[in-house]
């Protein structure tokens, strides 16, 4: 795919690729498909975000989405459809390495500190007259 991908769509076409490649090892008609050299897992994603996008669904099976990778690969003459910038959630937990696990806390840190930092450079608000601190006041001898 020609724009830059974000996690959910990697995991995608990493969950497309395992399936098809189970799918090519126990079924050889299939495998003969899977190993034309002018398709591509990348273009078969390409292809079902097109057949998503048109449907104007957004949530599918997955045996509906496989069966769209299937039919990429076995026909002969297929079009794929222009990149589409989307975001794609998959139904499984996506495993972040511990390098991503660590950006992610120096992310989340790091947006304390500025959101901490900015509260302390916005200026005091001036209490208003029934808001100031009248709990320290003490009746003196004088004033009973």
């Amino acid at each position: 795919m020609a724009t830059k991908e974000n996690k959910g769509t990697r995991a995608f076409n990493e969950t497309i690729k395992a399936y098809l490649e189970e799918r090519a090892e126990n079924d050889a008609l299939f495998a003969v498909r899977f190993a034309n050299p002018s398709k591509s897992v990348e273009d078969c994603v390409q292809f079902i975000i097109n057949q998503v996008w048109k449907s104007g669904c957004n949530g599918f099976e997955d045996a509906e989405i496989y069966g769209m990778a299937v039919h990429y690969w076995e026909e002969n003459e297929i079009e794929v459809g222009n990149p589409i910038n989307c975001k794609v959630v998959v139904n499984h937990t996506v495993e972040l390495t511990e390098e991503e696990k660590e950006q992610a806390r120096q992310d989340a840190i790091n947006k304390l500190r500025d959101e901490e930092m900015a509260k302390m450079r916005r200026p005091s608000q001036p209490k208003k007259a029934s808001e100031k601190e009248t709990a320290n006041v003490q009746p003196s001898l004088f004033d009973l």
